[in-house]
């Protein structure tokens, strides 16, 4: 299955008008993504590419297909806003990287109303988004974890190290 097709004909359907005509250059979308501080911010991490690699885009994106049917697909969500992760699967970056993440967001950058149920046509358009977006993340070095550094794993002072007076030391007794 090749991804470089708008997923929507793959699933037999003939044109997608989830959005508008504008949205379907995923270029002009991502021009406009890139001028949000927020989105531009998101990286896929060392462990993540890595997972990617290891995984297969093919099998990313059905990972996407599920968290997408099961955590945005529905009309009612209880946790919006809450529900993607900021770590843990590259697709959830990439959720995040293009408003793909919540139904709030989706409808600010792609148009798509939120309170009503995805249809597959529009799920399929996030699945392009999400899969456009990995694509470009192949050619952009990870981003660098913090490692643990002594500096880091110092121990914290004890209270008694961490008394410094008071300025009411009759009130303490």
């Amino acid at each position: 299955m090749s991804f470089g097709l708008p997923a929507f004909l793959f699933l037999g359907i003939k044109e997608c008008r989830c959005y508008y005509s504008e949205m379907a250059n995923l270029d002009v979308l991502f021009e406009r993504l890139s001028r949000s501080s927020f989105r531009r911010r998101f990286r896929l991490g060392v462990q993540e590419q890595q997972y990617l690699a290891n995984k297969g885009m093919e099998t990313i994106l059905e990972h996407g297909k599920n968290f997408i049917a099961e955590r945005l697909a529905p009309a009612e969500i209880p946790n919006d806003g809450k529900q993607t992760p900021y770590k843990g699967h590259p697709v959830f970056l990439a959720q995040h990287a293009t408003g793909t993440c919540c139904r709030g967001c989706i409808e600010k950058w792609h148009r798509i109303e939120a309170g009503k149920s995805l249809s597959q046509e529009e799920q399929a358009y996030i699945i392009d988004v999400i899969a456009h977006w990995l694509d470009l993340q192949k050619e952009v070095p990870p981003k660098k974890t913090k490692a643990a550094t002594p500096s880091l794993l110092k121990k914290r002072k004890s209270k008694a190290e961490d008394v410094q007076g008071s300025l009411f030391p009759e009130i303490e007794k």
